[in-house]
């Protein structure tokens, strides 16, 4: 079953099991008809019960990065949702028809921490994440570590760690500066150059999102990165188990082995590489679904 709430201005896609919904269907009856102090505390009884419901199922929170939309994650949740509630949103700016901006990364871990709360009833959620999807989860699960029980990463680790700019060559390098500043500039632009800019690179990079839906305003967070906005960012190290799945087929990878070994010796963490680009869940979905599907099983929590 699907809903679609709205927190701090931004539309959530919830897709799984029904009892949460049911209850939050019943809580809102109530709410349609609530004149007393009487019924206010029926109502408030109600959405408690919904909370507590929507407890028992594990929340997902899924997050894409460049150019995508929420819609990068259809075929994962599709697989996900019979046993997990998947909650997903489309970062501002990212949208088709979102104007341009340049929020901060406090501003996208404010955001994110208010969508984990609205979905998670207060209890910790499962990230899983992609690109820039990555980076802002990352900051977030080590400023709100209460709130995150587990951490999926998808083809992004320690990028930018002086251990993985080591690991690059300088033709690496220059690659990997050259297609973000080329954004960067594009998101400055913007407008119609902006755009012809931003889908040139989307087709040389062979992005899957079609190229006529590509936008200039989704660049600023590489204009943020050139330009030392996100200087308040941490160097990530997981605190929770993690799942970290990256796509080998690259000219250039966002990890660097270190980071991978450190990571794979953690208690209920895995590293893998799949046959795949950097959109590994699209490349190889059904490896990266049973990869995917594994690894929750055997970190579920126990059964209430």
């Amino acid at each position: 079953m699907r809903q679609t709430i709205t927190v701090n201005g931004t539309e959530v896609q919830i897709d799984g099991p029904t009892e949460p919904q049911a209850a939050q269907s019943g809580a809102a009856r109530i709410v349609q008809t609530a004149q007393t102090a009487q019924i206010a505390q029926i109502v408030q009884t109600a959405q408690a019960a919904q909370t507590a419901q929507a407890a028992k199922v594990p929340c997902i929170v899924l997050l894409h990065g460049w150019p995508d939309t929420l819609v990068l994650w259809d075929a994962t949740v599709a697989c996900l949702a019979p046993r997990y509630r998947c909650a997903r949103f489309t970062w501002p700016g990212f949208g088709p028809a979102d104007e341009a901006g340049a929020p901060s990364l406090a501003d996208q871990v404010a955001l994110l921490h208010a969508v984990v709360l609205a979905v998670g009833g207060g209890q910790p959620v499962t990230l899983l994440l992609h690109d820039w999807g990555c980076f802002f989860g990352y900051q977030f699960a080590m400023r709100h570590p209460g709130l995150v029980t587990r951490l999926v990463g998808v083809d992004v680790g320690d990028a930018g760690s002086p251990a993985h700019r080591a690991a690059l060559r300088p033709k690496q390098l220059l690659m990997l500066a050259g297609y973000q500043l080329w954004l960067a500039i594009a998101w400055r632009l913007g407008g119609a150059r902006g755009d012809r800019m931003a889908r040139w690179m989307a087709r040389a990079m062979h992005v899957p999102t079609p190229p006529a839906q590509v936008r200039a305003a989704a660049g600023y967070p590489y204009w943020l990165t050139w330009t030392g906005a996100y200087r308040a960012a941490r160097p990530f190290v997981a605190t929770v188990p993690m799942l970290y799945l990256y796509g080998r087929r690259k000219p250039f990878m966002f990890q660097s082995r270190a980071w991978c070994d450190a990571l794979a010796r953690r208690p209920g963490s895995r590293v893998q590489g799949l046959q795949a680009g950097h959109w590994v869940m699209l490349d190889a979905a059904p490896a990266f679904q049973a990869a995917l599907l594994d690894w929750l099983q055997v970190t579920d929590p126990p059964a209430r």
